[in-house]
């Protein structure tokens, strides 16, 4: 059996920490005595024949039908799959969305299904190039689907292309895909590499636009949020699900297909990263040794292709089928079997190294703005409880923070940064002031729906995610950032993280509790 999650209590005999820092890497002293870090749990045994538990899952799914049985000549089939943004860092072939699409479209080439259209769930995601959704579907997917236009993305923006089904008991409107809402079965198939993918987010995120989008992505929202990883007290998980239970009542017919991954994240070249520091061999720290200096000699431009180029040995560890939420309850047990780590109490310092890459710059930059976002939307709610560090404390992000952007991906998150934050961080103002122009931006919506631009209004998003984190925290330093980014993101640049903890200590005092998340591979603390 594979080893489960650890939290190791610094003491003197503790080597260094290997901490993310972009595209590249630090080795981090803790003070001993009152320091501890989290270390993920091993990556659970794959399933042995994925195609077969595929196939098995289709013909015994959860509370419904088998699929073949809601299969027949004439009628009109959707598969919607998600997008670029999972699984991090993408998987290597055959990904999960490739066996899960060939194993439905069989079935339905069986059945005598003619009128088959794939969707790719963009929400308000940048499009997806054709090599990349070559990777995530498969050629014999895309050479057959593609040519005809029968390989779509979802445009948020289309006013053809969408369907007003109701507004809930809240008050929020449900607008999502025409096509999908239409068909006689809508298939979605879900990669679920964290807690909150899946579900009823899937089609009621993953197929939207953006008058439904506002009624959970706002402030209120995200401040609510209690941790986006613990459904019982996520406001984002319970809009999507009276969302998803009024897209069924109204008559859409969704049979869902989710699978989990384990957390090998990383190939075996860069197995020290999966490791406890004290275990390395001589040859991890040779090779780390080696990384290190060559990635530090490398200009940024090369140093990012080289960890972009990652294609992570993930495997297979469930697939379920069937009605939305008992399929999600499934996949959901499974994701915590992997990911759970159990931590007693708070400390006053959260100490995260974030890596190269989060769900919004895949094949892009992590710019300014969605470090902000990776580090106190995503890492900081890796949690189930409460977060691992107190109400008051401090957040600790490591990470270069470049004033740089990818012009291509994110046009509307210049703006953002030059003009909105300049003004104010504070995300009640910024969506008072500022969102509705971004969002209804004629330019910004031209390159979301004709180019590979992200929405005008994701990079508020972006920064709302984190607004949860902002009301929770004092202060937040980032080490070995641009100065001038870092201020501009409201938070205080620190050279080094002995100066970070100096620096902490005017709001936590001279002998504050430190929490270290070892983070990636993910994990989820399970603070008591």
């Amino acid at each position: 059996m594979p080893r489960p999650g650890f939290v190791l209590e610094v003491d003197r005999s503790t080597p260094p920490i290997l901490t993310w820092h972009g595209e590249g890497f630090r080795l981090e002293k803790l003070p001993a005595g009152r320091s501890r870090v989290i270390y993920a749990p091993e990556p659970l045994e794959p399933l042995g024949d994925p195609d077969e538990e595929i196939r098995q899952a289709l013909l015994n799914p959860l509370d419904c039908d088998p699929l073949p049985t809601l299969l027949f000549p004439g009628m009109r089939l959707t598969i919607a799959f998600d997008d670029i943004s999972l699984p991090l860092p993408p998987m290597r072939r055959p990904d999960n969305r490739q066996r899960a699409l060939e194993a439905v479209l069989d079935l339905a080439a069986a059945a005598g299904v003619d009128d088959v259209v794939l969707i790719c769930a963009l929400a308000l995601h940048r499009r997806m190039t054709e090599a990349e959704l070559r990777h995530a579907v498969g050629d014999r997917v895309y050479d057959a689907f593609a040519p005809s236009g029968r390989l779509l993305q979802h445009d948020a923006e289309d006013p053809n292309a969408l369907v007003h089904l109701g507004v809930t008991d809240q008050g929020e409107d449900v607008e999502i895909n025409k096509r999908a809402a239409e068909s006689d079965l809508l298939v979605y198939v879900n990669i679920n590499l964290v807690a909150m993918d899946g579900g009823h987010k899937s089609v009621a995120t993953g197929l939207a636009s953006y008058r439904s989008l506002r009624h959970h992505h706002n402030v209120r929202t995200m401040r609510h949020s209690r941790s986006f990883m613990d459904q019982d007290h996520s406001e984002l998980h319970s809009s999507n699900w009276r969302m998803g239970r009024l897209i069924a009542a109204s008559g859409v017919r969704v049979f869902q297909i989710e699978t989990t991954l384990n957390n090998d994240a990383f190939p075996s070249q860069m197995g020290f990263l999966q490791k406890r520091e004290w275990e390395w061999t001589a040859r991890d720290r040779a090779t780390y040794l080696a990384t290190t200096r060559s990635l530090a000699l490398a200009p940024p431009r090369t140093a990012r292709s080289i960890f972009q180029a990652i294609k992570a040995p993930h495997s297979m560890t469930s697939v379920h089928a069937g009605e939305v939420e008992a399929v999600h309850r499934a996949t959901t047990a499974m994701v915590y079997r992997q990911q759970l780590v159990p931590v007693e109490g708070q400390t006053d310092i959260a100490v995260f190294g974030l890596p190269h890459l989060c769900p919004y710059n895949v094949n892009s930059i992590m710019n300014p703005i969605l470090v902000m976002c990776m580090g106190l939307g995503y890492l900081f709610n890796l949690y189930r409880g409460k977060p691992i560090v107190r109400e008051g404390g401090v957040a600790i992000l490591s990470h270069p923070t470049p004033w740089a952007f990818n012009p291509v991906h994110h046009p509307s998150y210049i703006d953002f940064f030059e003009e909105v934050l300049a003004d104010t961080t504070d995300p009640v103002e910024i969506e008072k002031n500022y969102e509705e122009r971004f969002a209804t931006d004629e330019w910004y919506r031209h390159l979301y729906r004709t180019g590979h631009a992200y929405h005008g209004v994701h990079p508020f998003y972006m920064w709302y995610w984190g607004a949860h984190a902002l009301e929770h925290l004092a202060r937040v330093i980032i080490v070995a950032g641009s100065p001038r980014a870092v201020r501009r993101l409201g938070f205080s640049p620190a050279s080094t993280l002995q100066d970070a903890l100096e620096m902490a200590s005017d709001v936590v005092g001279r002998d504050p509790t430190i929490s270290h998340l070892h983070c990636p591979p993910i994990m989820i603390a399970d603070v008591e």
